[in-house]
């Protein structure tokens, strides 16, 4: 394995261990809770942002106390793991109300800090970004990041300059500019990177400083030539987001390439650049990112899901839907007739994994779609 990406996957697989680091060297920490935080203010602050994640497979019983079973099962693993301090001291919690289980997080946060001080939970502050073409939405989201921009001095201690902003907005941009360019070492033919791998690497970025991610990535790029070749059914996965690699893994292991995905771990979280490193540009750039499956309409998925299949030379299409998320079921039927690829809906799925029936229907797919590649197209032959 390449050097950098070598360390890219360490931080990915333990995700605290940057934010320790940082913690002794420099100071606080904001953990933060989808992909609608402007994290450029947090940057800005002189804290570091670290993207908030949940533990397939691991008992949540705290969190399904407190947020019931028929919440998105992330949402309650994220809570259960803040409730037993896993990600070390936060500074504080900024929820983005990028969907349902996201904004009923962010009220059971605030109601626990409220009743139970024995808990030590950290303040949190709930950012809404809303994702409607108007003017007057532009300037409903600069009044929320006002007030965004604010908190976070108080958490600091200081103000953010607006000179710091502007640096920390360019550097994220710059950060972004990378992840797309290793997006597309997985999209070459043959492929540089797996599925996983490039969705290791964009999970690594959200707990680094943008720096040192900036900097691991420039190293990664430059390591491309020598990272081996992949070859599989190359398919465009929708639906849920992935905020770990196990159902990437569980997919690869089955003959496929995950060569592209729609979601705010992947490559919604790198789409859109900010225009100017302003205010005003930052808030358009979150306003106009998506379009998520909770958020945007039928439509606008199903063009964007066409246009980025596309692009990365998808042959099949894999809709991906966690048990309590109900969005990508709406959205699957015109995302198949807009790619007019082979697809298959795995629906209600276990969080981090396939269940029985999906890993079936991922075989049959996998049977009835031609792999390409030399390799492959070597062993179709024979």
């Amino acid at each position: 394995m390449a050097a950098a990406l070598a360390q890219l996957t360490s931080h990915c697989t333990d995700r605290r261990a940057a934010a320790d680091a940082f913690r002794t060297r420099h100071g606080g920490v904001i953990g933060y809770i989808g992909a609608d935080v402007p994290v450029e203010y947090i940057t800005a602050a002189g804290l570091l942002p670290l993207r908030l994640s949940g533990s397939p497979g691991t008992p949540s019983t705290d969190g399904d106390r407190y947020l019931g079973t028929g919440l998105d099962p992330a949402a309650r693993s994220v809570l259960t793991r803040l409730l037993a301090a896993d990600f070390g001291p936060l500074d504080g919690i900024v929820v983005s109300r990028d969907c349902e289980a996201s904004l009923r997080l962010f009220y059971a946060l605030r109601e626990l800090r409220r009743v139970d001080p024995a808990l030590a939970l950290p303040p949190v502050r709930l950012v809404d970004v809303l994702h409607l073409p108007h003017r007057t939405t532009t300037r409903y989201v600069r009044a929320k990041f006002g007030q965004l921009r604010a908190t976070v001095e108080t958490w600091a201690g200081r103000p953010i300059d607006d000179r710091a902003l502007a640096d920390a907005i360019t550097a994220h941009d710059r950060l972004r500019e990378l992840l797309t360019r290793v997006a597309a070492l997985r999209r070459s033919q043959p492929a540089r990177l797996t599925g996983a791998q490039t969705l290791t690497v964009v999970a690594a970025t959200t707990v680094l400083p943008v720096e040192r991610a900036t900097a691991l990535l420039e190293e990664l790029l430059t390591e491309a030539d020598h990272l081996p070749a992949h070859e599989g059914v190359r398919v465009f996965l929708t639906g849920s987001p992935h905020d770990t690699v196990h159902v990437y893994d569980a997919l690869e292991d089955s003959g496929l390439l995950v060569v592209g995905e729609d979601h705010d771990w992947g490559d919604l979280l790198s789409l859109r650049r900010t225009a100017a490193p302003t205010e005003a540009a930052l808030a358009e750039r979150y306003q106009y990112n998506g379009p998520s499956a909770p958020r945007a309409s039928i439509r606008a998925r199903a063009e964007h899901t066409r246009s980025a299949a596309r692009e990365c030379g998808a042959q099949a299409l894999v809709s991906y839907a966690r048990v309590h998320d109900d969005a990508p079921g709406w959205d699957y039927p015109a995302q198949r007739e807009a790619t007019g690829l082979p697809s298959v809906l795995l629906n209600r799925q276990p969080y981090g994994a396939l269940g029985e029936e999906a890993a079936e229907a991922l075989a049959e797919l996998t049977r009835t779609t031609q792999p390409t590649g030399p390799r492959a197209r070597a062993e179709a032959a024979r």
